[in-house]
């Protein structure tokens, strides 16, 4: 605060003297202030006393108030006047309280440690606190500045330093095992890449070779047979200009010349074509086998050998020619073998069950188990067979007796 705003504050209640008044001891104070102190001291009661003795809050000093109160002692118009012209000029350096206007920031509560107005002390939130001026409080804290180094130095911030260079030894060793971890997460994609980079040259390169196998297998035959087009048509053309020949000799030369070349162009073979496929097909291979096998397991993976086959219905195929070896072998086999072949197979089963089983039946081939089977339907029509003889036999054996007897008795 400035020293000549302090000349303007009244000592009671630090504010900007308002209706100043000036006790017989020549101190000024604010009307108002001089009420109240009026009031604190008891001079005032049902019965008037006639005289009205004040103490100097200043000098404190015993001074006669008039009997008509604070309202008949002398107003310092001088001073009224230059408060009046100091609050019309403009003192924007000056603080001022933000919640009493205009009222300079002049006094410094020791309780919330800081600048209050007069008002925040005599009718504000401040009411009551202790308070020093400006001034003096700075000299106090200053002279006490040293128990603050005290606290900034204690035990307290070794251990805070202590703690900062654990944390950062601690992330130090966590940023590490990140940087190892990204080291070995490049190097392992890295090394899946090239895996993956190899797999796919390797099909590439055999789906190439398969396309170069196509391209030897039907470029020739289309480049033959473009060439018998070519020829068909040069034929067409000539035999077109041979109708317009008016010379009977030349016109007959010509056409047996065209009807030579069309009979040898006829008679070339044409190529016996027949339905192609590529298998194993890559597709297939990526959908079946590569998309079920665990990342880890793809290096092990080997690049199937592509080729060309006959085009054919694999399952349908299959069973027939197994079905039809399983009736080959049984037509060329002797009914009497065949007997003795189930015979050895059923003493094998029930002899030696372990050994069999130790085969396995997935070793078996569907046309042997067919044929085994054929075999037994085959053995058992045979006993039906050799059945119905043997009571063929006794039938005709036993009719001449029963005949005879039937005439005996008749």
């Amino acid at each position: 605060m400035h020293h000549f705003e302090e000349e303007l504050t009244c000592s009671i209640c630090y504010s900007l003297f308002t209706d100043p008044r000036v006790l017989p001891c020549s101190h000024t104070f604010c009307r108002n202030c001089l009420e109240g102190v009026l009031d604190l001291s008891g001079n005032f009661s049902i019965w008037r006393p006639l005289r009205i003795l004040l103490k100097c809050p200043n000098c404190r000093s015993v001074v006669e108030i008039p009997d008509s109160g604070t309202e008949s002692l002398p107003i310092n118009f001088a001073l009224k006047s230059i408060i009046e012209k100091y609050r019309q000029e403009d003192h924007s350096d000056v603080a001022t309280c933000s919640e009493h206007y205009r009222q300079p920031l002049n006094v410094y509560c020791l309780l919330d440690k800081k600048m209050v107005c007069g008002h925040c002390l005599t009718i504000g939130k401040h009411n009551g606190h202790p308070i020093d001026d400006l001034y003096s409080a700075y000299i106090k804290e200053k002279q006490s500045s040293g128990k603050i180094l005290e606290q900034l130095t204690d035990k307290h911030w070794v251990d805070v330093y202590l703690l900062i260079e654990k944390l950062k030894e601690q992330k130090s060793q966590c940023e590490s095992v990140v940087q190892d971890d990204k080291k070995v997460v490049v190097l392992y994609f890295k090394k899946l890449s090239d895996t993956l980079e190899h797999k796919k040259q390797a099909l590439l390169s055999a789906l190439d070779e398969i396309n170069r196998q196509v391209l030897e297998e039907y470029d020739p035959l289309i480049e033959n047979l473009k060439k018998m087009r070519e020829e068909q048509l040069e034929l067409m053309s000539l035999n077109t200009s041979i109708q317009k020949e008016e010379s009977p000799l030349v016109f007959l030369e010509k056409v047996d010349g065209v009807y030579q070349r069309i009979k040898a162009l006829k008679e070339k073979q044409l190529p016996d074509v027949k339905p192609v496929e590529i298998y194993p097909r890559v597709g297939h291979l990526l959908k079946d086998v590569w998309s079920k096998t665990e990342i880890g397991q793809i290096n092990k993976i080997l690049t199937p050998k592509i080729k060309l086959i006959p085009k054919r219905k694999l399952q349908s195929k299959s069973k027939e020619k197994e079905r039809g070896k399983s009736k080959e072998l049984l037509q060329a086999v002797n009914p009497l073998t065949v007997m003795l072949l189930f015979v050895i197979v059923a003493i094998a089963l029930f002899a030696f069950p372990k050994l069999v089983s130790s085969f396995g039946i997935e070793t078996v081939p569907t046309y042997i188990s067919e044929f085994l089977l054929s075999i037994y339907q085959g053995f058992c029509a045979h006993l039906q067979t050799i059945a119905d003889a043997l009571c063929r036999k006794f039938n005709l054996l036993s009719l001449p007796l029963i005949l005879n007897r039937a005439g005996a008795w008749g």
